[in-house]
């Protein structure tokens, strides 16, 4: 092989090394992209994380009305996570966090209709403690209500809300709607941790058959 022949060969060599490398550089990006878990409403698919939900500080709340349109509500309250989810339609349209009963006076579970509402109520139980914005569950005490957060199980057996959710939630509900009150007994992870859909019959309470953390909520490409 002459000089000239050498020459041309190896600059050849030297320019396919570069284009190789960019053509692999723009085939990379898709595979990446495809790896990462899509978001929709603050809960991660593929996963057990609400990040709306778990991301809340002790009295702090979110009120999104505008996801769910028009349609019956019903509450889930979650006691081992301190969380009270509001559904609308099937969609969340509210999360708070919740401080729930004591182990000597616990939270009792089970599916209640909210018998009454009183937007100022005194305890006749307990020394005539306020009770803003009442919503009662039962005839001998339950209730939710306005209320100290702690970060905590701290009340009578009642449900504590946010002042400012327990307000809001109070003029969105009626007489007869439900609220699902959920612990480690009564309940599997899909009621006590759910996500943005809803994990329980709006009529009837009974938990639904699918992951809620997973209905249409897309997931990435295998």
């Amino acid at each position: 092989m002459d000089a000239i022949t050498h020459a041309r060969t190896a600059r050849a060599a030297t320019l396919r090394i570069p284009l190789l490398a960019l053509m692999l550089a723009c085939i990379a990006p898709p595979v990446l992209a495809q790896s990462a878990p899509m978001v929709e409403q603050g809960v991660v698919a593929g996963t057990d994380v609400d990040a709306e939900a778990d991301a809340l500080q002790p009295g702090q709340y979110l009120w999104t009305p505008e996801r769910g349109g028009a349609g019956q509500l019903v509450v889930v309250v979650s006691i081992p996570a301190q969380r009270a989810h509001v559904y609308r339609n099937g969609v969340r349209i509210g999360v708070t966090t919740v401080s729930t009963g004591t182990e000597s006076h616990p939270t009792p579970t089970g599916t209640f209709e909210i018998l009454q509402k009183k937007e100022m109520h005194r305890s006749n139980l307990y020394n005539d403690a306020p009770m803003p914005y009442m919503q009662r569950l039962t005839w001998d005490g339950i209730a939710l209500h306005a209320g100290k957060i702690p970060g905590y199980p701290a009340s009578h057996g009642c449900v504590r809300l946010p002042l400012a959710f327990a307000k809001l939630l109070f003029g969105e509900t009626q007489k007869g709607m439900l609220v699902v009150i959920a612990d480690d007994l009564s309940h599997g992870p899909e009621v006590l941790y759910p996500g943005a859909r809803s994990p329980v019959d709006t009529y009837t309470g009974l938990p639904l058959p699918q992951n809620p953390r997973n209905m249409g909520v897309a997931t990435a490409a295998p």
